[in-house]
């Protein structure tokens, strides 16, 4: 008996281990960090390729690589500091986790930090990259490095914290399960600033917009989109359960309705539905999606997927023709609308009734709405106006567009020397 204490021991301290560290939600969110990479890399950067002209589609491929390289150095030196370190002032972390630096065995949740930390990293490379969609063929690349950069740390990192880190929003109740507000309201916000500060390219035409080179890459982005957005909000969940299973199911729900509500309409409207459309319909049923989709049933998915088509399609023509605002892939129309309204709408379909989880303890619908506005609100004037202070900060150094003559040339042969196509 006494020879098979230590064996006893021995397994106690096994089981003990594995507790803590969960080998299946470890390899969820291993997998799930490598989904949200690829919706970058190369998902959205052949998603936005497409929609440009041929003479620029190297240069957009350049400005998804090089910010991915970039966010990806700022974020492991300070920018995971700033967004999960403890911050007393509940307005940002403070500077305890530079260089990811963590006690040996560090846990968030079931999973190791230092892996939380990776999965992180990959949000904070998109959500600048979607920006993108604001203001290729006429920006020059050293600005959109430097501004990325910037707007990272000043914009994505405390808004990460107030929803995600233990911020003010966190504390009132926020609902944001994988980033309505922390990546698309941001992202949004930021392209309409950038695509007012910077004006239009000379090709803008509200009504007649030089068609996209390559509808199929835009096609073959979208799709590495819908498959990595199960990482993008399955993930989010960091185990690999329930939620994370719902969560998957109600986003392709949403991305299929809404990228058959952009076929509906531009069938009745013009007759023809087109794949662009169709492609762009699927993106702003997964940006709506996107805040509560840990939260929502499958008839939550069905709304939210129905209001993000239809919405952002309005959206589209009010910024682009109404508007004449010249946000060149309509990122503010589509994921800016779309992650605020599903954070919104979210606030009523967490209701056990529509098949979501429930309400908050000691809350009601109107309380969640309240939340949730107040949340919108304030992520809606910090993006803005810190998002147009960079701008002109960088400004007063260059000029953020290429001259006219490289506009015209294209920006792959004058600001990178290469073509996307050699014959």
């Amino acid at each position: 008996m006494i020879k098979l204490l230590p064996i006893f021991f021995f397994a106690l301290v096994s089981t003990n281990v594995h507790a803590e560290v969960n080998s299946g939600d470890t390899a969820w969110i291993l997998s799930s960090s490598a989904l949200v990479l690829f919706m970058t890399l190369p998902g959205l950067a052949l998603f936005y390729a497409g929609l440009v002209q041929s003479k620029n589609v190297l240069s957009v491929l350049c400005q998804h690589f090089g910010i991915a390289c970039l966010m990806s150095i700022i974020w492991v030196v300070i920018g995971y500091s700033i967004a999960f370190s403890p911050g007393e002032s509940g307005i940002v972390g403070n500077f305890s986790k530079i260089f990811i630096e963590l006690p040996p065995g560090a846990l968030s949740g079931g999973i190791p930090e230092v892996l939380f930390a990776m999965f992180q990293m990959t949000f904070c490379i998109i959500t600048p990259a979607l920006v993108i969609g604001s203001y290729v063929e006429r920006i020059k690349f050293s600005v959109v490095l430097i501004f990325s950069a910037l707007w990272l740390v000043f914009v994505y990192c405390p808004v990460a914290f107030w929803v995600w880190g233990g911020g003010f929003l966190a504390e009132m109740g926020v609902k944001d399960f994988a980033g309505g507000i922390v990546v698309h309201t941001t992202a949004g916000l930021a392209a309409l600033v950038v695509a007012v500060v910077l004006g239009k390219r000379r090709t803008f035409r509200s009504n007649t917009m030089v068609p996209p080179h390559s509808p199929v890459l835009t096609m073959v982005g979208a799709s590495m989109l819908w498959v990595g957005w199960f990482g993008f909000n399955g993930g989010s969940a960091l185990a690999a359960d329930q939620t994370a299973s719902m969560a998957i199911l109600v986003t392709h729900i949403a991305a299929s309705i809404g990228a058959f509500s952009w076929i509906l309409i531009e069938w009745f409207r013009f007759g023809k539905p087109s794949l662009v459309g169709m492609a762009t319909g699927m993106v702003a049923g997964l940006a709506t999606i996107t805040p509560a989709s840990g939260f929502v049933g499958v008839e939550g998915a069905i709304l939210l997927g129905i209001s993000g088509g239809v919405l952002c399609y309005v959206a589209v023509d009010l910024i682009r023709i109404k508007l004449q605002v010249d946000d060149s892939l309509d990122v503010f129309a589509v994921h800016g609308v779309g992650g605020m309204l599903g954070t919104i709408l979210c606030s009523f379909l967490i209701s056990t009734s529509w098949g979501g989880v429930g309400f908050d303890d000691g809350l009601l619908a109107i309380d969640h709405l309240k939340i949730q506005s107040y949340a919108v609100l304030v992520t809606i004037i910090w993006t803005v106006i810190i998002t147009y202070v960079i701008l002109k900060v960088i400004s007063l150094f260059t000029s953020l567009r290429v001259d006219e003559e490289n506009e015209i040339e294209g920006l792959d042969t004058s600001t990178h020397g290469e073509s996307g196509y050699n014959n």
